[in-house]
């Protein structure tokens, strides 16, 4: 079967968002949960380590914000992370240690785990990208179908999600190539590969490569 549960494609280890998730059995149940547990996080957190510029904001010291991030709560940004310019960050966001959130980059209702890089023109909705994803410039989760109907994941079954927005799951350290666009219910296993100029839906399982209309190989 499709090693598409929390278990299966995160170590829970690299988020503040662990116990939240631990309670999920499919990555997506935690979408609608995003919101409450990046405040109770916030409200968690050491004021010494975090700064709490306005409502629902919580932002590490350490990090670096670029003056010209729009950044709207809730929202928690980690401890050594980067946001650069332009880039648009619009509520429920937990952002974890050491990540590039970089310019022009939009994120919505994620969790992004620690070390996870998406550095140039990248749109990531409605998503979990797990421990050290990285996306390529300009790689997009797609969040809505475009006949608007609640988002299946197609597997080796079929799993009806119920949510009208739905973008993807990241595994840990999956790798997303520029310009490719991840079609709403995608989910990435662990360790996976997509090329370049890929339009990619359904499941890839771990350690593969997706190459496009070319197909799936395994990465070994």
């Amino acid at each position: 079967m499709d090693a598409i549960k929390v278990v299966d494609l995160f170590d829970l280890t690299h988020t503040r968002a662990a116990d939240m998730l631990a309670a999920c059995e499919y990555p997506w149940e935690a979408l609608d949960r995003i919101k409450e547990t990046v405040r109770a996080i916030g409200a968690s957190l050491d004021p010494a380590l975090y700064d709490h510029p306005q409502e629902d904001v919580w932002i590490a010291r350490s990090a670096s914000i670029a003056p010209t991030a729009s950044i709207a709560g809730p929202c928690v940004i980690g401890e050594k992370t980067e946001v650069r310019p332009g880039a648009f960050l619009r509520g429920s966001i937990l952002v974890g240690d050491g990540c590039v959130v970089g310019n022009s980059t939009e994120l919505k209702n994620c969790i992004l785990f620690d070390g996870v890089q998406v550095p140039h023109y990248n749109y990531v909705g409605d998503a979990i990208l797990g421990h050290l994803a990285h996306m390529g410039a300009g790689a997009i989760t797609s969040n809505v179908k475009g006949d608007k109907q609640p988002v299946v994941v197609h597997g080796e079954a079929d799993y009806a999600t119920g949510r009208k927005k739905f973008g993807a799951m990241l595994g840990d350290r999956a790798e997303i190539g520029c310009n490719s666009v991840l079609n709403p219910g995608t989910i990435v296993g662990r360790d996976s590969q997509v090329y370049p100029l890929s339009c990619v839906r359904g499941v890839i399982p771990a350690r593969a490569i997706c190459k496009g209309e070319r197909g799936v190989f395994p990465r070994d």
